[in-house]
């Protein structure tokens, strides 16, 4: 999810650099779509009834976040323009936080949704 999200960021500026007018939506479309494939994940984890997918997707959005600032810098460095080290501060605080919390919140709706859909062995739902 860190690197999707990194690369999404890293799409969206490049196509605000080199076409500005075709940016003004893609980058909502394109942050949906993010969030849409973090809610089928998780309610494929929760599908598949995996051991504590609550946790696992919890630590998952810690990882994915500053990944996901990484990612963005050294992909807009060397895609976009010549982002420097000096955006990567904000990429690991702010930014990371943001996609932190994209990760855990698309997971969480996924794991609701994922828990109300039938078992696939026929059991009840957790």
């Amino acid at each position: 999810m860190g690197l999707l999200h990194g690369g999404v960021q890293v799409g969206t500026d490049a196509v605000a650099v080199h076409s500005p007018g075709a940016s003004s939506s893609l980058r909502y479309i394109a942050l949906g779509l993010v969030a849409v494939a973090g809610v089928l994940w998780g309610a494929l984890d929760a599908w598949r009834q995996l051991d504590g997918p609550g946790m696992v997707w919890f630590f998952a959005a810690l990882v994915a976040g500053p990944l996901a600032g990484v990612a963005g810098v050294v992909g807009k460095s060397l895609v976009v323009d010549q982002t420097g080290v000096e955006a990567l501060g904000a990429a690991l605080t702010g930014g990371a936080a943001f996609t932190a919390l994209l990760v855990m919140a698309s997971a969480g709706i996924g794991l609701v949704l994922g828990n109300a859909l039938p078992q696939p062995n026929g059991s009840e739902s957790r």
